[in-house]
C-alpha cells in the first residue's frame, strides 16, 4: 500500500513558522534517526550542562550550611573526588594548603572535644543534604536515553562518566578555592561571584574577566534549564502512554517534538518563577526536593526490581546494594532538605507536587474506566461471525461508497461499521477503512519501530476488508502515517472522493452519559476537527456515537 507523500498549500503563519523553526520532518526518511540521536560528546555538552551548572550553587549552599565548621568542606571534596587541585585559584594559594590544613585540624580536634564525633556526623549529614542540588541533573541523561545513539546503553554510560568527571571536579575544586580564599557569605553576592572577584583581581582586565567568568555561569544555567525540556517531555509522554496523563502529551508536532509537554512546561516554569519573584534560593529548594523524591523513587523502584527478579540474576545482591544505598543517601537529603528548607519554598512544593500526584490518580482512573467499557464493547462485538461468499470484485467508482476511519481492528471500529448498515440499510456497496497510523512518542524510537506500526496496522485494516468482503461488499483500505492524525486524515479522504466521487466518510467517537469539561481534555476532538475540514471541502462526513457506561 503506497504512503502518500503530498503538501497541501501553506498558509502565511506556516511560512513563517517553517522559515523560524524548520521544515517539517519526514517520517519515512531513512537517516532520521541518525540524524536527531547523540553521541556521548554532544550528550554530554547538551544534557551535561544540566548536571554542570549545579556546580553554581550546590556547592555554595553545602559551604553556607557549614557554618564555622568549613572544614568539613575538605573531608566532602576527599570523598567525594579526591581532586586536589584546580585552575588559578589553587595554584595562586598554594602556599597556604598547609596553614589551612592546620586551622581544620585544630578545628577537627576541638569540635571533638566539645561536640563530639556525632555531632560532627550532624553538622556533615546537613551540609551534605544542603548541598544536594549539586547532584541534581544527572538525572538528564536517564530521562533523555530515547535520543542517544545506538547502542543506547554505553552511550549512556559515557555519557554520565563524562559529566559524572567534570562535574565532580569542578565542584570539588569550587569547595577547596571557597577554604582557601577564606571566603565568607555576602548579601547579594555569590560565594562564586566573590571567589571570581578574588581571583583575577590582580589581572589584566581582571574585572572584565571575572564578570566574564559569573556571565558564563548564568548562560550554562540556561543552557542547563533548557536539557529540561529534552527529558521533562518525554517523560510525560511515557506517563500518557500509561495513562497518567492526557493522552496528547504523547503526541509528536510536525519537528517530532513532544509540544504540548514542552508548552506545559513552559507556561508551569513561567508560573513558578513569578510566584517565587525569581527568589533563587526558593527555586533551588523546590527543584530539589522534587529531584531527590524522582531519586529516591528510581532507587527504591531498581531495589524492588533486582529483589523479585533475584532468581534470573546472579550478581542480584551486588545490583540491589547499590541501589539500597543510593536509595538511603537519597532519602536522607530529601528528608533534611524538606526539614531545613519547609518554610522557604518546601511547603509549596509538597503541595504542588502532592495536588499533580491526586491528578494523575484521577486521570488514570477515569482510562481504566474507558477501557473497561470498550473491552465489554468489543467482547460483545467480537462473536460477529463472517458472511459465506467473500466478495473479490475491484471497487466500482460509480457506486456508492463508505469511507470509515478507524483506529485499529477493535470493538469501537466494529460498532462504527454495523451503525453505518442500521442507519443507512443498504445504501453503500463500497466500503473502504483508512487508518492513519500515529507516529507518538511509543512509537517513535527506530526505524524498526515504524516499520512494525505500519504492518500492524495495515495487517488490523486487512481484517476489515476480509469481513467485509464476506457479506458480500466491494472493500479496501488506505493508510499512511503522520504525527498529525487530522491533516492526514482529511488528505486521504480529499484523494478517495476524487476517486470515488459518490463518497460519505463516517468517523465514531466515544459519548459518556454525563459530558464534562475534564473529559474533554482526556479525550481528544479529532472526529469534530477531521469533520470541519472535510465538510469546508464540500464533503459529507457522519460522526457515529459509541456510546460507553461509565
Amino acid at each position: 500500500m503506497n504512503i502518500p507523500d503530498n503538501k497541501p498549500h501553506q498558509s502565511l503563519f506556516d511560512r513563517l513558522k517553517h522559515r523560524f523553526i524548520g521544515e517539517p520532518r519526514n517520517i519515512n526518511e531513512p537517516s532520521l534517526f541518525h540524524k536527531i540521536s547523540l553521541i556521548p560528546i554532544l550528550a554530554w555538552i547538551g544534557l551535561g550542562a544540566d548536571g554542570l551548572s549545579s556546580s553554581s550553587y550546590g556547592p555554595e549552599e553545602a559551604f553556607k550550611a557549614l557554618g564555622p565548621h568549613t572544614y568539613l568542606a575538605i573531608f566532602i571534596t576527599f570523598v567525594i573526588t579526591h581532586v586536589l587541585l584546580i585552575g588559578y585559584g589553587l595554584y595562586s594559594h598554594v602556599g597556604e594548603l598547609g596553614p589551612v590544613a592546620q586551622r581544620y585540624s585544630g578545628g577537627i580536634s576541638m569540635d571533638l572535644s566539645t561536640i563530639g564525633f556525632v555531632g560532627i556526623m550532624a553538622i556533615f549529614l546537613r551540609a551534605f543534604s544542603m548541598g544536594g542540588g549539586t547532584y541534581t541533573g544527572i538525572e538528564a541523561v536517564s530521562t533523555a536515553m530515547h535520543i542517544m545513539r545506538e547502542p543506547k546503553v554505553q552511550t549512556g554510560k559515557r555519557t554520565m562518566l563524562y559529566l559524572a568527571v567534570s562535574l565532580a571536579i569542578t565542584a570539588s575544586g569550587l569547595l577547596f578555592c571557597y577554604a582557601l580564599f577564606d571566603i565568607k557569605p555576602a548579601t547579594g553576592r555569590t560565594l562564586n561571584a566573590i571567589l571570581a572577584d578574588l581571583t583575577f583581581s590582580g589581572w589584566y582586565l581582571g574585572g572584565a574577566l571575572a564578570f566574564i567568568t559569573i556571565l558564563s555561569e548564568g548562560a550554562l544555567l540556561i543552557v542547563g534549564a533548557q536539557s529540561g525540556f529534552a527529558g521533562g517531555p518525554s517523560i510525560m509522554a511515557n506517563m500518557a502512554k500509561d495513562s497518567w496523563l492526557p493522552r496528547r502529551f504523547s503526541a509528536l508536532s510536525e519537528r517530532l517534538t513532544m509540544q504540548n509537554g514542552v508548552l506545559l512546561m513552559g507556561a508551569a516554569s513561567l508560573a513558578v518563577l513569578l510566584y517565587t519573584r525569581g527568589s533563587v534560593t526558593a527555586l533551588v529548594v523546590m527543584y530539589s526536593i522534587n529531584v531527590f523524591l524522582d531519586f529516591t523513587l528510581s532507587q527504591f523502584g531498581m531495589s524492588k526490581f533486582f529483589f523479585q527478579n533475584r532468581s534470573k540474576d546472579k550478581a542480584w545482591a551486588s545490583h540491589i546494594s547499590i541501589h539500597i544505598i543510593g536509595f538511603i543517601l537519597c532519602l536522607t537529603i530529601l528528608l533534611v532538605t524538606v526539614f531545613e528548607k519547609f518554610g522557604e519554598g518546601g511547603w509549596v512544593t509538597l503541595v504542588i507536587t502532592s495536588a499533580l500526584i491526586g491528578l494523575c490518580y484521577l486521570i488514570r482512573s477515569h482510562y481504566l474506566k474507558v477501557r473497561k467499557g470498550v473491552r465489554q464493547l468489543e467482547e460483545i462485538l467480537s462473536s460477529i461471525p463472517s458472511g459465506q461468499k467473500p466478495n473479490e470484485e475491484p471497487l466500482n467508482p460509480n457506486e456508492r461508497t463508505a469511507i470509515l476511519l478507524v483506529s485499529g481492528y477493535s470493538g469501537f471500529g466494529l460498532h462504527s461499521w454495523l451503525s453505518i448498515f442500521r442507519e443507512f440499510p443498504k445504501l453503500y456497496r463500497n466500503f473502504i477503512f483508512v487508518s492513519v497510523a500515529e507516529i507518538d512518542s511509543g512509537a517513535f524510537k527506530g526505524a524498526s519501530e515504524i516499520d512494525a506500526l505500519k504492518a500492524s496496522i495495515a495487517e488490523q485494516l486487512e481484517k476489515y476488508v476480509k469481513l467485509a468482503r464476506s457479506y458480500g461488499y466491494a472493500a479496501d483500505y488506505r493508510m499512511d502515517v503522520a504525527t498529525d492524525v487530522v491533516e492526514a486524515a482529511t488528505n486521504l479522504c480529499q484523494k478517495i472522493v476524487q476517486e470515488f466521487p459518490k463518497s460519505s466518510v463516517f468517523t465514531g467517537k466515544l459519548v459518556f452519559r454525563e459530558e464534562n469539561a475534564f473529559q474533554k481534555i482526556l479525550h481528544n476532538e479529532t472526529a469534530f476537527a477531521i469533520q470541519r475540514r472535510l465538510q469546508w471541502e464540500g464533503i459529507t462526513t457522519v460522526i457515529l456515537p459509541v456510546r460507553v457506561n461509565i
